[in-house]
């Protein structure tokens, strides 16, 4: 995860970060491999996620699902002020293997509700559960030296992650945002995800869009940050360290169910960007 010890504090499983700048710099597009909960508390701001720009507001919960390219944007001398939330898809994955669950209870839904819906929400006031007062409690709590006071901020986390999803689920966020976005970039985008396996080229893909592929190259770089051959890598690789995590097949079979055609390809684009090998990541 990324390096940001000295503005937060750190569990095993998730971060949490309150933050606030007037003069930050530049972020340029990225994704990690695990979830993010932004909750927009002041200032001005807007946030990219997948080619898709949204305009925030105070009170505003972003979701960003591992492996969504993202980026805010932010002006110089305005305030933007928000609290920062990593947590690993491990983590949530853990809770749903518990023998007293049915199967039934997913933590991790309200990243499926929301790239189905609206990356961006807003959070009402007087809501039944106030979602920023929870995670005020949880940012002192951690702050404290009593008792099991990690396990009681794991505990409190758990809470929060309940009380959003139930949030979603009863219709208690609104989704207020339109986001702004080139329909042909998302097009591609949606095509490119729904087919991770098969022979991606950029000509398939304008052809798709009914582009020439010279505007699709520019068009797509400027709305993702990424060229159309680093995205289908990037999403491919990531795919790939899923099934290496989640099914017994061997690298090679799962090289080629990712859409790579060369093994050795593979091997060297899997270690330049998770800095450990397919063979290295399985065995850990």
């Amino acid at each position: 995860m990324a390096t940001y010890k000295k503005k937060g504090f750190l569990h095993q499983h998730f971060r949490i970060f309150h933050l606030k700048d007037t003069a930050m710099k530049e972020i340029p597009f990225h994704y990690h491999d695990f979830h993010k909960i932004i909750i927009f508390i002041d200032g001005e701001g807007q946030y990219i996620i997948e080619g898709k720009n949204y305009p925030l507001k105070p009170r505003d919960i972003l979701f960003v699902s591992a492996g969504e390219i993202h980026r805010p944007v932010t002006y110089p001398g305005k305030l933007y002020e928000r609290i920062v939330i990593y947590v690993s898809q491990d983590f949530l994955a853990h809770w749903q293997k518990e023998p007293w669950n049915d199967g039934e209870i997913d933590l991790s839904n309200c990243f499926q509700r929301a790239r189905e819906s609206s990356s961006v929400m807003h959070m009402p006031k007087g809501t039944e559960h106030d979602l920023l007062f929870h995670m005020k409690k949880i940012e002192k709590v951690d702050k404290g030296q009593g008792f099991a006071n990690e396990l009681y901020t794991e505990i409190l986390f758990i809470e929060f992650m309940i009380l959003l999803n139930r949030a979603l689920m009863t219709n208690q966020l609104e989704k207020l945002h339109e986001a702004t976005y080139d329909p042909k970039v998302q097009l591609v985008l949606e095509y490119i995800n729904s087919h991770l396996e098969e022979d991606l080229t950029v000509d398939l893909l304008a052809d798709t869009a009914f582009v020439s592929k010279y505007h699709l190259m520019r068009k797509f770089k400027s709305e993702t940050g990424y060229s159309v051959h680093q995205y289908i890598t990037s999403k491919r690789l990531l795919l790939a360290k899923e099934l290496l995590n989640t099914t017994p097949a061997s690298i090679t079979d799962i090289c080629f169910q990712c859409g790579f055609r060369d093994y050795s390809a593979f091997s060297r684009e899997f270690k330049k960007q998770f800095k450990i090998s397919a063979r290295e990541y399985r065995k850990s």
